[in-house]
């Protein structure tokens, strides 16, 4: 066996390896889902607790208004929750248009943060620490300014969490508002449906685990004071809060009924940005994290560093290896004893993705479609391999922020 082959079959074991461990996700989201699917979400009992809900804003003076008026319009108890605007270090007209807005509902609990280049715009996590010092709500929630958050969103992850003491955090659904903007725009939503709410459905059905996801979610107001706010540092902030939250013995649950409905990039270049910022900031949250898996009481959330590991590091380092050789055997310059097999195991690769993600569509309504078989197809061969573009950029770009000792910043995406 040459070198070649050693090198394709170590890289073909990690990929399958991660695949199946897709695959198991995706059966036990798709059994949670089914099996909660007609139980009704708990009721909350006594009084309705006071609950803060937070937005930070850097220049989103193009959606501010509709998200702020969807959170004013909740089913919750208006004397019961207060909503806290953090425009932070703004030069748009969104204080202009949070003023107004503010003016218009004197009688609600509506609070406006303005911040300047001294005291913010220092990214996200900075403006929620801003934030959380003007907080009452013994519950703190978080929505993205381009979010219009459903009704009901609110009051469901209230009503979970006040029923379960084991729970620090709740989460939801976030749904692709501007799903059918473009054909970008119709793989995030894919992505979002499979990779997003049925991955973390699965990973609640077998180790009643999930990882926050930046928006549509509610945690203990004792959580944040404990563990002294967000970290200033982590671009990925819900991800480095929720390592926190498992280390403080919690549990942190999906709830898909409470859904929110964001809005999504609708240009390669926009997207681009966007993801190589999550991938740095969870590469940070992975370098900070590596300690717990030699921690005896993170025994619980092993699975979730293993995982987050191996789709950063291992994945990626595979995924560029057996694409490699197979490249360099179909020019000749190296030679493979399997570059049969890896083919096969390619092509079997890509059925599982079609299927896991095709039974994924059928339990969201109005997502089952014949027709999405061959977005789904073409958005294995074109979205999902820039998919390696963006970790390495992300992984460089991280190296590049250790090295020269770079502050976090708000990372802009832009709105349409």
């Amino acid at each position: 066996m040459t070198i070649s082959d050693v090198l394709m079959v170590i890289a073909v074991i990690c990929i399958w390896s991660l695949l199946l461990v897709n695959v198991a996700l995706i059966i036990a989201g798709y059994l949670y889902y089914i099996t909660t699917e007609n139980e009704d979400v708990p009721e909350i009992k006594g009084e309705y607790p006071f609950v803060t809900i937070m937005v930070p804003a850097h220049n989103e003076g193009v959606v501010i208004s509709k998200t702020v008026e969807s959170l004013l319009a909740l089913d919750y108890p208006h004397d019961r929750y207060e909503i806290i605007v953090i425009n932070d270090n703004s030069s748009d007209n969104s204080a202009e248009l949070l003023g107004h807005i503010q003016s218009r509902v004197p009688g609600r609990n509506l609070i406006i943060i303005n911040t300047d280049a001294v005291t913010g715009g220092k990214g996200k996590s900075n403006a929620l620490n801003i934030g959380f010092t003007r907080s009452r709500g013994e519950l703190i929630a978080i929505y993205d300014a381009d979010n219009t958050p459903e009704r009901t969103a609110l009051r469901y992850l209230v009503a979970e969490i006040m029923n379960d003491a084991t729970l620090g955090a709740v989460i939801g659904k976030f749904r692709t508002r501007n799903r059918n903007a473009s054909l970008l725009t119709r793989f995030i939503n894919i992505e979002t449906l499979s990779f997003q709410w049925m991955a973390q459905a699965g990973r609640w059905k077998l180790f009643k685990l999930c990882t926050i996801p930046g928006t549509n979610f509610i945690m203990r107001r004792s959580i944040v004071e404990s563990i002294g706010g967000w970290d200033v540092k982590a671009i990925a902030e819900d991800t480095e809060i929720s390592f926190r939250i498992y280390m403080m013995g919690y549990r942190i649950k999906f709830q898909p009924k409470s859904v929110t409905w964001e809005q999504e990039p609708q240009t390669v270049k926009v997207w681009f940005k966007q993801r190589t910022r999550w991938a740095k900031g969870n590469i940070y949250v992975i370098v900070k994290n590596i300690p717990l898996l030699f921690d005896r009481s993170a025994a619980k959330i092993r699975f979730d560093i293993l995982y987050y590991l191996s789709i950063y590091f291992l994945l990626l380092i595979s995924l560029v290896t057996s694409d490699l050789l197979l490249v360099l055997h179909a020019m000749g310059y190296v030679h493979t004893t399997i570059a049969g097999l890896s083919s096969f195991l390619w092509l079997l690769a890509v059925i599982l993705f079609v299927v896991g993600i095709f039974v994924t569509l059928t339990t969201e309504k109005g997502e089952m479609s014949l027709s999405n078989l061959w977005i789904i197809m073409l958005m294995y061969v074109s979205y999902c391999q820039l998919w390696m573009v963006v970790a390495a950029y992300g992984l460089y770009n991280y190296l590049k922020d250790v090295i020269f000792k770079r502050e976090a910043k708000w990372y802009k995406t832009e709105r349409y």
